[in-house]
Formats: structure tokens, C-alpha cells, sequence
């Protein structure tokens, strides 16, 4: 299959363009297309082909569910079994926006499209692309990141490109996204409102948003935790590059020293090295290659480039990974949630 790309003007979208790609859409292939997070990769939600097609796409099991995109508040009622009154306050908050709700599906809605569950996960995007897609396609598109399993997540067009060319229809190439990490996802389903995955939105903010506590999935908190031992089976990669990533974590100076020793180590059984760095301590390495995250307190530039370093450490064909922790107060822990999984949970304390 040959992929087409084409370069769309936020500016200036050129209408012929989205409506071949919401053809596509509606015929059964599949298109990529930015949003505000990551890429997705695109299909009809309400076909199971569709569905099927994304997962032989992405290598993606397919009992991980599928995350529909809507362009407006009433596309609700197309996949929702019951619209919460939570949803409608957390809609009014933050959609468009990085919020997936999950709420208990319709019988239109396939399992092939839910991994076989009883229930739907729904957001609305903040991108001037993906709202287009939507609408010209005429339908609601299921969309995963658009990049093969475990791989990092996609933050840019050529990232796509690399991982689907020749898998899919067509890619939307919308520059550079903006915030770098997939969306917080709220289970509706359950007395109390439950954080399956951390993003850019906080337990905290929800909370205020609804007026009673949310909870965070005691899986992830479990799975993130630094400081003691695993359960075996969240040690799985995701969003991971090749070579061997360990976190170190720990105060600053120290973790500096920790890495120096390790990274001249590694040099002299003949490893490439890449050190994760911040501003303040990129200098303070002595590695074949340093990449800089950002400002330490900076913590959504941290989230935007975090995909796209790992990617880089790919090209640059490093063999070991050292990265620092990022224990930032807001979103530190999405992404130290993305991090840990492309480490595999490998983390050192000093």
C-alpha cells in the first residue's frame, strides 16, 4: 500500500484534502492525524474491520481497547449506553481537550473497537485537524497512537511515517503536537471516579471539577512507584526505544555522579552512551551523546519532547540509556508513568 502524506496549513486547511481523507475514513481505511496529545491512527469506530485494521497496523493485541474520537458533545449519545451527569461537568471543563471518560457502551459500538468490553472510552480532541476529520468523514473515529506497539509515541508526522508507511492510507502531517503525552483517562463505570492513565489533566483537577473525590487505579500506583518491587506483570515495556534505558533517581549532584560512573563504564566495554538530561545539568556529563528535556521546572516541555528523544536515542543507535527522574509537582506523574514503562521499571536510587 502506498501511504499518502500530505502537509496541512493549520492556517489555511485545505478542505479537499480532509474530506478525501474523511472518504477514506469512511470507506474503511485508515488515516493518521495529529492531535493535541499524540498522533492516532484513525479508523471508522463503529466498523469491527476498521478496528481489526488498526491492530494489524500497530502489532497492537487486540484486547487493548480503542479510544473514540467525537467532534461534538451529542456524539455521545451514539456510543454511551447512559451519559453521567459527571460527564457533562468534566465535558464542560476540558473538552476539547486531553480527557478520555470511559461510561458503558451501546450495542452499535463493536467489541472489536472496546477489547471486548462492555464499555466505551470517548474524547473529544483539541486540534483544528483531528475535529476536521471527524466531521468530513461523517464518522466517529477510534484512534490508538499512531506508531507500532511499544514503540514511542508519535509527536510528529515523519514519526508516523517511520513506524506505518506502507501500513496505512494516509498520514495528516500538522507540525510538531502540542502537549507530547496521551490523554488522563476517568472510568465513569465505578461508584467512585477512578484514573486508569495519567496525562496532562490531574486527579486534582477532576476533583475540583466534580465536587467529590477521584481516585487513582491502585495498578498504576503500584507500577509507578520507584521505590519498592514490581508486581511481574507491570513490568512490561511500552513506549520504549532500543537500547537498555535505566532511570536513576535520586539527589541531583548524586544522581549526576551515578550516571558519570556508569556512563564511563559502559564506554570502556564499548557501549554507546545517551544521557536524558535537564537544562541545568546537560553540562555535567560526560557521555557520547546528552539530550536535554528542558528547564526542570518547565514540566510541559519536559512532556513535549520526552517521545521524541527517545526516538532520537533510535537514530543515534545508542546501546544504554541513562536517564534522570522527573518527580515534578503537576504531570510529573505521567511522565514518569511513560518513562518507567520505556525503562521496563529499571531504576536506580542513589
Amino acid at each position: 500500500m502506498d501511504t499518502k502524506i500530505y502537509k496541512i496549513d493549520l492556517e489555511h486547511i485545505d478542505a479537499s484534502i480532509m474530506q478525501e481523507a474523511g472518504n477514506l475514513i469512511a470507506e474503511g481505511e485508515l488515516v493518521a492525524f495529529p492531535t493535541e496529545t499524540v498522533y492516532g491512527l484513525g479508523g471508522d469506530a463503529l466498523h469491527p474491520e476498521a478496528a481489526r485494521k488498526i491492530y494489524s497496523a500497530k502489532g497492537r493485541p487486540s484486547d487493548n481497547p480503542l479510544i473514540v474520537h467525537i467532534a461534538d458533545f451529542a456524539d455521545l449519545e451514539r456510543v454511551a449506553k447512559e451519559i453521567p451527569k459527571q460527564a457533562k461537568l468534566l465535558a464542560d471543563a476540558f473538552w476539547p481537550g486531553p480527557l478520555t471518560m470511559i461510561m458503558q457502551k451501546k450495542e452499535s459500538v463493536p467489541y472489536a473497537t472496546t477489547g471486548g468490553m462492555d464499555t466505551v472510552a470517548v474524547r473529544m480532541p483539541n486540534h483544528p485537524i483531528a475535529l476536521e476529520l471527524i466531521r468530513k468523514s461523517g464518522k466517529l473515529i477510534a484512534a490508538p497512537s499512531a506508531n507500532t506497539s511499544g514503540r514511542p509515541s508519535p509527536t510528529e508526522a515523519a514519526h508516523v511515517a517511520e513506524d506505518l508507511s506502507g501500513r496505512i492510507a494516509m498520514i495528516l502531517d500538522g507540525g510538531p503536537v502540542g502537549i507530547g503525552i496521551e490523554s488522563t483517562i476517568i472510568d465513569l463505570t465505578e461508584q467512585v471516579p477512578m484514573v486508569l492513565r495519567p496525562g496532562y489533566i490531574t486527579p486534582e483537577m477532576l476533583s475540583e471539577v466534580l465536587g467529590e473525590a477521584v481516585i487513582m487505579d491502585p495498578g498504576i500506583i503500584a507500577a509507578d512507584d520507584t521505590t519498592k518491587p514490581k508486581a511481574p506483570g507491570m513490568k512490561y515495556k511500552h513506549y520504549a526505544p532500543k537500547a537498555d534505558m535505566i532511570i536513576v533517581d535520586g539527589d541531583k549532584d548524586a544522581v549526576v555522579k551515578e550516571i558519570n560512573i556508569r556512563t564511563k563504564k559502559a564506554k570502556q566495554e564499548g557501549r554507546k552512551v545517551a544521557v536524558i538530561a535537564t537544562e541545568e545539568t546537560q553540562q555535567a556529563y560526560d557521555a557520547d551523546i546528552v539530550l536535554c528535556m528542558g528547564k526542570r521546572d518547565d514540566e510541559d516541555s519536559i512532556a513535549k519532547h520526552m517521545y521524541k528523544i527517545l526516538r532520537d536515542c533510535d537514530e543515534l543507535e545508542v546501546q544504554v540509556i541513562y536517564s534522570e527522574s522527573f518527580q515534578t509537582p503537576r504531570i510529573g506523574q505521567a511522565i514518569m508513568n511513560r518513562l518507567l514503562k520505556a525503562a521496563g521499571h529499571k531504576v536506580i536510587h542513589v
